[in-house]
């Protein structure tokens, strides 16, 4: 069909080839009927506007968009279990659990893909099922046979069937009862309808019932075969194993965005990174009406244009730090998107058409999982990503970091060579993080200086070892010193172990006494939870003064100071709990409290010690600040045992179910 502009100065109709190119273009896209019909309403429309009008220019744009969507176009995934092992181990190391989870998907998709299908065959004559189980089997499919629409009822409330080909006339339940259950019970099984007394009326009834196909007697082999196939395509396009959505969740510079990048480097997908963090407006998300001058696409779909697929993997990247103001929420129209049981119709509102997302596999980064809305937050398997230990820093500046600094570095004809010695000195006095952004940027530091050195003078840093005792020339003192053990005891002082947005950490608790009017003083910028858990500590200690050796009245005529450094650092959570108590019980029974024992614990007011989070990280800064025993809630005891050795090697564990077990551990 051609379309043709009537021109106004002549009078006659003439044919449109913008108009011709885009049909071209619609009928190539190959979108789903629905969306082709639109289409070519709107192209109609098109066809009808002068062009020197806005709305040409805005139907013509919108067009050629919607044209140019990947509707059908997927990249197969290479389910390949080995090679994508091999590739995540190459890119990362480590991350044990998360690699774990992306096999565990492609073995998944991998049985899904390669299970053969199992088609029924009902006919209650003998002939006719011998005759069909011997077709289908040539196919590959695993075939059952039975004989009435009981026995097939039967079968269905044990076995899940891909097709099922029935005859329509049979004894007591017919073929069209048959389908009727079978759509009840299992909506995506196809069934395909046989009679030898065809009609026009039961075909349509059937159809309308839900028969994918309506096929007449006798059977023609390579009828039975193609319907079939046609049933199968169809069932297991619907079927397809739908796009996972999994939340990595952890601290800065832990390899989160960069394990999204060799998942889709393993699966054979096109890649596409969205930064979330900060996005205040809706239609940043889903796009504005086109109504609107100026309208865009929201950045899913356009992401998913660049691609040129419509199973990328995607990131949104920093979604807990996402907005929202009086434009909207853009978490709440990520609801859609992420919902693998509603983004299989997902609307754009500019391009205004259901697009199929339930192939897209996303992966949101966040370093607060927390952060993120609860609804949102229901719809994806979140992984925690931990701070790295000493060693594995260690490796991964050797494996990784070094080679690639020396390269960006201009380094690589006369390569410097880092010892093991040289990058743990890095890593325990120049850097304290949980990943190795700052690590990469040190050793980044000591690549410059050594470039400038080779270009001043050449002869001075050829076949150069950077050994420990170098690394002051370049980088200056160390930033850090983690020689808490060497210091002294003190009254009223004692240690926390806290979990932050960058790994954990430490912290030291003061407390004093001094004549007053019965207060509680609170400072360094406590939130609400922990000045909370300061008063609780003082109701216990108070409430049980005499079994500490305490006198009763203390808190008459004093007032009490607790103040956790640094005071500018916003703190907040129930976990230092314990440690305040300790700090008050400290200076209360004049007992000093042991400088290398760290604490983490909820307290109750009556005594006992509550689980608490992040232990793995709390245990890395434990052993990175010199702490020689860790007193932990018995109930986070699991959370121990599956950590590696190497972070709790050289470090004594003393669980606690109350603070009466611990007193005599922490003070002097």
């Amino acid at each position: 069909m051609k379309f043709f502009r009537k021109s106004e100065e002549a009078g006659d109709c003439l044919e449109d080839p913008v108009i011709d190119e885009l049909k071209a273009k619609i009928n190539q896209s190959g979108m789903p009927k629905q969306a082709e019909q639109i289409a070519l309403k709107e192209l109609q429309m098109l066809a009808r506007i002068s062009p020197s009008t806005s709305e040409f220019s805005i139907t013509l744009n919108y067009i050629e968009y919607i044209s140019s969507l990947p509707w059908n176009k997927k990249s197969e995934d290479i389910l390949d279990i080995d090679r994508a092992e091999k590739i995540l181990s190459e890119h990362h190391y480590g991350l044990e659990k998360i690699k774990d989870r992306v096999l565990e998907y492609l073995a998944v998709k991998k049985l899904k893909r390669d299970r053969r299908s199992v088609v029924l065959v009902v006919d209650d004559e003998e002939i006719a099922r011998k005759n069909l189980q011997h077709i289908l089997a040539q196919e590959d499919y695993t075939v059952v046979t039975v004989a009435s629409g009981a026995e097939a009822f039967e079968k269905l409330s044990r076995t899940e069937f891909d097709v099922v080909l029935t005859d329509f006339r049979m004894e007591k339940i017919d073929g069209m009862e048959v389908l009727g259950k079978i759509k009840a019970r299992a909506p995506h099984t196809e069934v395909i309808m046989m009679t030898g007394h065809a009609t026009i009326d039961t075909a349509v009834e059937a159809i309308k019932k839900g028969a994918f196909h309506y096929i007449p007697k006798p059977l023609l082999a390579d009828d039975v075969k193609n319907t079939v196939r046609q049933a199968l395509d169809k069932r297991n396009s619907k079927q397809e194993t739908k796009g996972a959505v999994l939340c990595f969740s952890g601290p800065p510079g832990t390899g989160k965005t960069s394990l999204g990048r060799s998942i889709a480097l393993a699966l054979g997908r096109t890649f596409a990174r969205i930064s979330v963090g900060g996005i205040k407006d809706e239609a940043e998300i889903r796009g504005h009406r086109r109504t609107y001058a100026g309208a865009m696409p929201g950045r899913i779909i356009e992401e998913i244009r660049r691609t040129g697929s419509s199973n990328p993997l995607i990131i949104l990247d920093e979604l807990d730090k996402i907005g929202s103001d009086f434009k909207g929420d853009p978490s709440a129209a990520l609801l859609e998107v992420l919902d693998p049981e509603q983004n299989h119709n997902y609307t754009d509102h500019y391009v205004d058409l259901p697009f199929d997302l339930s192939n897209v596999m996303f992966i949101i980064t966040a370093n607060i999982a927390d952060n993120i809305i609860d609804a949102l937050r229901d719809r994806m398997e979140v992984i925690h990503f931990s701070g790295y230990t000493e060693a594995e820093k260690v490796q991964i500046s050797s494996r990784f970091l070094v080679p690639r600094q020396i390269m960006d570095s201009g380094l690589y004809a006369n390569p410097p060579v880092f010892t093991s010695d040289t990058l743990y000195k890095i890593v325990r006095e120049y850097t304290r993080e949980a990943g190795i952004r700052n690590l990469n940027r040190e050793i980044a530091a000591i690549c410059r200086k050594i470039a400038r050195d080779f270009v001043q003078h050449k002869d001075c840093v050829a076949d150069l070892t950077i050994d420990a005792g170098m690394i002051e020339r370049f980088l200056g003192p160390g930033n850090y010193y983690f020689e808490l053990a060497q210091e002294g005891n003190r009254t009223g002082v004692s240690t926390g172990l806290v979990w932050t947005e960058v790994g954990g950490d430490i912290i030291f608790i003061e407390a004093v006494i001094m004549k007053g009017k019965h207060d509680l003083i609170l400072t360094g910028s406590l939130g609400e939870v922990m000045q909370e858990s300061a008063q609780t500590a003082l109701s216990y200690i108070r409430s049980n003064a005499l079994k500490f050796g305490i006198k009763e009245g203390f808190f008459e005529d004093h007032d009490i100071h607790v103040h956790i450094p640094a005071g500018a650092i916003p703190k907040d959570g129930p976990s230092a709990g314990l440690a305040i108590a300790m700090a008050l019980l400290s200076l209360l029974a004049d007992r000093p409290a042991r400088r290398d024992v760290a604490l983490t614990g909820e307290l109750t007011l009556s005594g006992r010690v509550l689980p608490v989070g992040g232990i793995r990280e709390k245990m890395l800064a434990a052993k990175r600040a010199g702490v020689r025993t860790a007193i932990l809630p018995r109930r986070n005891h699991a959370d121990i045992d599956g950590l590696p050795d190497d972070i709790t090697e050289g470090l004594e564990v003393i669980f606690a179910d109350t603070i009466e077990d611990i007193v005599d551990s922490v003070l002097a």
